[in-house]
């Protein structure tokens, strides 16, 4: 595993700078064991730290041989083949950072970044510009934070980084919270704090002179600025799809073809990686090609619930016996959940409340013991149109369209004055919801929020707009639907989940459905071979059929979520209460009391499962005590125990050059 942390502040001493970046970089690897090394600008103000698991033969912070750049890089380029015959000069054994500064200094920052894949975050400091860059991977596999406290930029991997600085004092973003309690997460460009900002996934963002001068005023840099689009990738795939409509089987021949590659790419040491296996159709077939590239068998976990109706660990545990594999298979119970609990919201540094978290915490942990890269399905919903709920948003929305418009006027004016999350109780107020929402953008964001109008809880705030308020335009409503999720729920929620839960068990995570070949090829496939006879995911289904007998493969979809609602109202329910105990809430002051202990009361007495609703306030209850209340900072370290080291590319100071 590997960070990045660096500050970009006014010229000062190696020690001044050293002293402040410290804190961050420890902040970063105090989960695991790991190192850390930095290198400094001392005439810029700029420091650049990075720390690595220690079994990583890694020398970052790394400058170009020509001298004119320094990269930090936290993750990895996967079509390294590919950038060495378009650099046709490469070394045969060059690391993914000497190959990326090699790219840089060939073409530039920009084009370089352009022509990476992987899972990455990176800063590169041009030292003849007198200009940084920070680049988020084009799907969102990594993440990277920044922002302004005072005349200083801060930036890193991990919220963590920026809350490590002794001056970090930013408030509470309450439109910001609106978007947890809609999401279960805070979607990129905003973060829960005022002023600190999310890059977005494909986002590239170029600071200058001008621009660190400005301290963040300047609107534009906040988000940065896109060079990589799902929707422009999309369409081109629409565009060249042939006019001859390829068969089943043949696109099969061809997704297999493509994703064994994408898998072969990433298994550089077998021995070393390992798979989650939750006997769905994604990480089934992940493992199943994994297997067939294995002499050995591969290393799979499972986590199930003591709960039958959530508990799927035996389908796992015939999948992995069927392929071959070796499967690790473990139950977790309501106590064990408690211990995790304790855990997430350190692991999480930005509040996060989807559910499914706990379990995969305890994955990543186990697998962790024995393994170090984890291979994930993540990506095959998203690709291959893989929820019910899509079919459902798709549904109402053609319904919805073929009302009067003086129907659906009468219809927003009304659902303007109900309680909205009663509407997901069924019945009329449904009716109401689904005829006032706004295009297939609209039908599905109904089906994904939790809070459907989370001002009514968030004190003083007004929700911000997103993706969902969107259009895209020249496209079918299949594929707007799908190219919605892709940037919101899996960029911005499951592989945030994943992505944390895997860097605090010391893990580096895979998703081969995620190779950016799949994903083309997944996009330019006809509608009917995604979908069609009313099976979602028709193709990876079928292309799983050739590994897994027919019962393993075409069975219901479940979720990964845990009993909740059981646990709540039983063995978590103290906790629970703790947390929204009405002082608390007060002293917090972000929510109206009232309507949560409403709600929580009104859950507890069995009137409605209100969990869903209730799990994102206690996750944001948790973390903001854990953060913000009585807890020990992590600059509560003596700073030379948290010294890092120089990087061996750099022992001395560009300040100090001559």
């Amino acid at each position: 595993m590997t960070g990045l942390v660096g500050l970009w502040a006014e010229p000062m001493a190696e020690d001044a700078l050293l002293q402040q970046v410290s804190p961050m970089l420890w902040a970063l690897q105090h989960e695991v064991g790991s190192r850390s090394a930095y290198w400094a600008d001392t005439d810029a103000g700029l420091i650049l730290g990075h720390c690595r698991a220690v079994e990583i033969a890694s020398r970052q912070p790394m400058e170009s041989l020509c001298g004119r750049y320094t990269l930090c890089l936290d993750g990895r380029i996967s079509n390294r083949a590919r950038l060495k015959d378009w650099l046709g000069d490469a070394p045969r054994r060059s690391s993914d950072e000497q190959l990326l500064l090699q790219a840089v200094s060939h073409w530039g920052v920009e084009r370089a970044i352009e022509c990476c894949e992987g899972a990455f975050a990176l800063a590169v400091w041009d030292n003849h510009q007198r200009e940084l860059w920070l680049a988020r991977d084009p799907v969102g596999e990594r993440s990277l934070y920044y922002g302004w406290h005072g005349s200083t930029l801060r930036f890193g991997s991990e919220l963590k980084a920026l809350q490590a600085s002794p001056e970090f004092m930013p408030a509470i973003d309450q439109d910001a919270l609106c978007l947890l309690l809609r999401h279960d997460y805070v979607p990129a460009p905003h973060t829960i704090y005022i002023g600190i900002h999310k890059l977005m996934a494909g986002a590239l963002l170029r600071i200058g002179m001008r621009d660190h001068a400005a301290r963040g005023s300047m609107p534009a840099i906040q988000g940065g600025r896109s060079y990589w689009s799902a929707q422009e990738e999309m369409k081109d795939a629409l565009k060249e799809q042939s006019s001859i409509v390829p068969s089943l089987e043949h696109a099969a021949d061809s997704l297999e073809s493509t994703l064994r590659q994408a898998v072969s790419s990433r298994m550089h040491s077998p021995l070393t990686c390992g798979a989650f296996l939750s006997g769905g159709t994604d990480s089934s077939l992940i493992v199943a090609m994994m297997q067939q590239q294995s002499s050995t068998p591969v290393d799979t976990w499972t986590v199930g619930f003591d709960d039958p109706g959530h508990d799927e660990s035996k389908w796992a545990s015939q999948v992995a016996c069927h392929l071959g594999a070796h499967n690790h298979s473990h139950r977790i119970d309501a106590n064990q959940a408690r211990d995790i609990l304790d855990r997430i919201p350190q692991v999480w540094c930005e509040p996060f409340a989807d559910s499914s978290q706990i379990p995969t915490l305890l994955a990543s942990q186990l697998l962790g013991e024995h393994k170090k890269v984890a291979f994930t399905g993540d990506g095959g919903d998203e690709l291959f149109f893989g929820h019910p709920s899509y079919g459902r948003a798709l549904r109402n929305a053609r319904w919805c369209a073929g009302l009067p418009d003086w129907v659906r006027a009468l219809a927003q004016q009304g659902a303007s004055h109900l309680d909205v999350e009663r509407g997901r109780l069924g019945g009329w107020r449904a009716v109401m919801a689904e005829m006032a929402a706004d295009g297939v953008e609209g039908h599905y964001l109904q089906r994904v929020s939790r809070w459907r109008d989370p001002t009514a809880v968030v004190l003083n705030a007004k929700e911000p707009r997103t993706a969902f308020d969107q259009r895209a335009v020249g496209m079918s409503d299949e594929a707007r639907i799908q190219l919605l999720d892709f940037c919101t729920v899996l960029s911005e929620g499951i592989l945030v989940k994943v992505a944390r839960a895997a860097r605090a068990s010391g893990v580096q995570t895979c998703s081969p459905l995620l190779d950016m070949d799949v994903a083309r090829l997944a996009w330019g496939l006809p509608h009917h071979l995604k979908c069609g006879g009313g099976e979602y995911k028709r193709i990876l289904k079928h292309l799983l059929a050739r590994y897994l007998p027919d019962q393993l493969v075409y069975r219901p979809k479940r979720g990964f979520g845990p009993p909740m609602a059981k646990w709540l109202a039983g063995p978590l329910r103290e906790w629970a209460e703790a947390l929204l105990d009405p002082r608390l809430l007060r002293q917090h002051g972000h929510l109206d009391v009232v309507k949560v202990r409403a709600l929580w009361e009104a859950f507890l007495r069995g009137e409605r499962k209100w969990h869903t609703h209730l799990w994102n306030i206690l996750m944001f209850q948790a973390w903001f005590a854990y953060w913000h209340g009585a807890r020990t900072a992590y600059t509560s370290k003596p700073i030379d125990s948290m010294m890092p080291t120089k990087s061996d590319t750099a022992f001395i100071t560009r300040g100090l050059l001559p």
